[in-house]
C-alpha cells in the first residue's frame, strides 16, 4: 500500500458499470470457509488462560466439584449466547459483530458507544495481554531461573508480525490460524490422555469428595462465572467477519455449533486432567498450571508444554487481530470513525488501515507494566454489551419482523442470556463496589462528547476530520468499495 496520494475516480453505487468489478472484488473478499471459521472460534477462545491460570475459578468456588460445574456451565452459557448471535449473524449479514446488531435495533448512539469502548479499550488491551503472554513464554526457556529481559520489546515485535500477516492476506491469516489451532488442540489432547492414564492408575484422591469446602454465596458464584467466561471469551468472533465468510447462512451456525461445544469439552477434560496429578493447593500455588502438570507427568518431554503454550497464545493473538480490524473498519464505514479506517487494500483485500490502527493502539497498551486491572474493570462493560445484543434480538423480533431469519433462536434462550449478562455486570459491583467501575462508566459515556460534534451534527470543521480525502483524492492502492450481503442487499454505498 503506497503512502502517496493519487487521484482516483469516485463512482456512486448506482453506477451499473462498476457492478461487475464489485462482484469480482466480493468473490475475492469472501475467503473464510467452514474450517477456517471453526479455527477462528476455537483458536481465539483457547488462549493462554486454560494453560496458565485456571486456578481463578477454583479459588472462587473453593472445591473441585463446583469448579468443574462452573466450567461446564460457562460452556453452556457461551453456546446459548452464540445461538443468539447465529440468528443475528444470518439475519444481518454485516461484519462488525455487536456493532451492526446494536445499530439496527437501538440506533447509532448505542452502536457508537460500543465501538468507542471496544475499539479504544477492549480489543487493543486484550490483544496486548495476549502478546505479553506470548513474549513471556517464548523468552523464558532462554533465561532459566530469572525473569526474561526486554519482554516488552519482544512483544512489540510479535504484535508487528501478527498485524503484518493480517494486512498481507486474509488467506494467509486463515492458514496461520488453522495451524496454531491444530497445535493447541494437539497439546490439549496430550494433557487429556495423560490425565486419563493417571485416573486409570487410581489417582482419584482429588475427585473423591469434590464438594467439600464449596462456597455458594451470590458474589463468589458470580465471580467464578466471571473468571470462567473470560476463558470462553471469543465465542462471538466469527460474527465480526460475516461479510468475508463463504455461505454464512450455513457456515456461521455450523461453525458455532461445532466450535464452542468442542472448546467446552476441552476445558472440562483439561481441568479433570489437572486434578488427577495436582492437589487443589498445588494447583492454586502454581504460576503456570500446565507447565507444572507437564513437569510432573510428561518428563523428560515437559518442554513440549511451554512450547505449545507459545503456539496457543500466538494463535489467539492472530485471531484477536483478525477480528478487531473488522470492527474498526465497519465503524469507519458507518461514519463513526475517521473514513480512512474503512478503506480496503485492493491488492490484498484486507482492511489494512483498520488493522494498523488497532496494532498501534496495542503497542501503546503494551507499554504500561500492568494492564490486567484495566481489563478486569472494563469486563463488566463487555457483558453489558453482550446483554444488549441479546436484547436486540428480542427487540427486532417485534420491530423488524420483515427480516429473513434462516436461523431462529428460541426467545427463552435470548431472555436467559440477557438476565445472566446483567447478573454478571452487577455481581462484581455488588460484591466489591469500587470507584473504578464509576470511572469506566464515565469513560464509556464520554464517547458522547465526540459523537455529538463529529457524527450527529457534522459541523463543517468536523466533516474535514471524519470524511475521506477531499476532491476525490485517495491513498494509492486503497479504496472504498460497496459491500453486498450474500442475499444481494447493499451494505455500503461507494466504490
Amino acid at each position: 500500500m503506497s503512502s502517496c496520494l493519487t487521484p482516483l475516480p469516485v463512482f456512486l453505487s448506482d453506477s451499473t458499470s462498476c457492478l461487475p468489478n464489485t462482484l469480482h472484488f466480493l468473490s475475492s473478499f469472501m475467503q473464510v470457509g467452514l474450517v477456517s471459521g471453526i479455527s477462528l472460534i476455537v483458536g481465539t477462545m483457547i488462549g493462554s488462560g486454560i494453560f496458565i491460570s485456571p486456578k481463578a475459578v477454583l479459588l472462587t468456588t473453593g472445591a473441585v466439584g463446583p469448579c468443574l460445574c462452573v466450567w461446564a456451565a460457562c460452556g453452556v452459557l457461551a453456546t446459548l449466547g452464540a445461538l443468539c448471535y447465529a440468528e443475528l449473524g444470518t439475519m444481518i449479514t454485516k461484519s462488525g459483530g455487536e456493532y451492526s446488531y446494536l445499530m439496527e435495533a437501538f440506533g447509532p448512539v448505542v452502536a457508537y458507544l460500543y465501538s468507542w469502548t471496544t475499539v479504544i479499550i477492549l480489543k487493543p488491551s486484550s490483544f496486548a495481554i495476549i502478546s505479553l503472554s506470548f513474549a513471556e513464554y517464548a523468552s523464558t526457556p532462554f533465561y532459566p531461573g530469572c525473569t526474561p529481559p526486554m519482554v516488552v520489546t519482544k512483544c512489540l515485535a510479535t504484535a508487528f508480525i501478527i498485524v503484518l500477516v493480517n494486512c498481507l492476506s486474509v488467506k494467509l491469516a486463515s492458514y496461520v490460524q488453522n495451524f496454531f489451532t491444530a497445535a493447541k488442540l494437539l497439546i490439549i489432547l496430550v494433557i487429556v490422555v495423560a490425565g486419563i492414564v493417571l485416573l486409570a492408575q487410581g489417582n482419584t484422591e482429588n475427585l473423591s469428595d469434590p464438594f467439600e469446602g464449596a462456597r455458594t454465596s451470590f458474589g463468589s458464584i458470580g465471580l467464578a462465572f466471571y473468571n470462567g467466561l473470560w476463558a470462553y471469551d471469543g465465542w462471538n468472533q466469527l460474527n465480526f467477519i460475516t461479510e468475508e465468510l463463504k455461505n454464512p447462512y450455513r457456515n456461521l451456525p455450523l461453525a458455532i455449533i461445532i466450535g464452542i461445544p468442542l472448546v467446552s469439552v476441552c476445558y472440562v477434560l483439561v481441568n479433570i486432567a489437572y486434578f488427577s496429578a495436582l492437589t487443589t493447593t498445588e494447583l492454586l500455588q502454581s504460576p503456570a498450571v500446565a507447565v507444572t502438570f507437564g513437569e510432573r507427568v510428561l518428563y523428560p518431554l515437559s518442554w513440549v508444554v511451554p512450547l505449545f503454550v507459545v503456539f496457543s497464545t500466538f494463535g489467539a493473538a492472530n485471531g484477536s487481530c483478525f477480528t478487531a480490524g473488522r470492527l474498526t473498519y465497519v465503524a469507519g464505514r458507518e461514519g463513526h470513525m475517521v473514513k480512512i479506517l474503512s478503506y480496503i487494500s485492493l491488492r490484498n483485500y484486507t482492511p489494512s488501515p483498520a488493522l494498523i490502527f488497532n496494532g498501534m493502539l496495542t503497542l501503546i497498551y503494551i507499554m504500561p507494566a500492568d494492564i490486567n486491572t484495566l481489563i478486569n474493570y472494563f469486563s463488566f462493560a463487555q457483558w453489558a454489551f453482550y446483554g444488549l445484543t441479546a436484547l436486540s434480538l428480542i427487540v427486532m423480533r417485534f420491530t423488524r419482523k420483515e427480516l429473513n431469519r434462516p436461523v431462529k433462536c428460541p426467545l427463552p434462550i435470548a431472555v436467559l442470556v440477557v438476565l445472566v449478562s446483567f447478573y454478571l455486570v452487577l455481581a462484581p459491583i455488588v460484591d466489591k463496589p469500587e470507584m473504578e467501575y464509576l470511572y469506566c462508566t464515565i469513560f464509556i459515556l464520554s464517547g458522547l462528547l465526540f459523537y455529538y460534534p463529529f457524527v450527529h451534527c457534522r459541523f463543517s470543521w468536523t466533516r474535514q476530520v471524519m470524511s475521506e480525502y477531499p476532491h476525490g483524492w485517495y491513498p494509492s492502492g486503497v479504496q472504498m468499495v460497496p459491500q453486498w450481503g450474500p442475499n444481494g442487499t447493499l451494505v455500503g454505498d461507494r466504490i
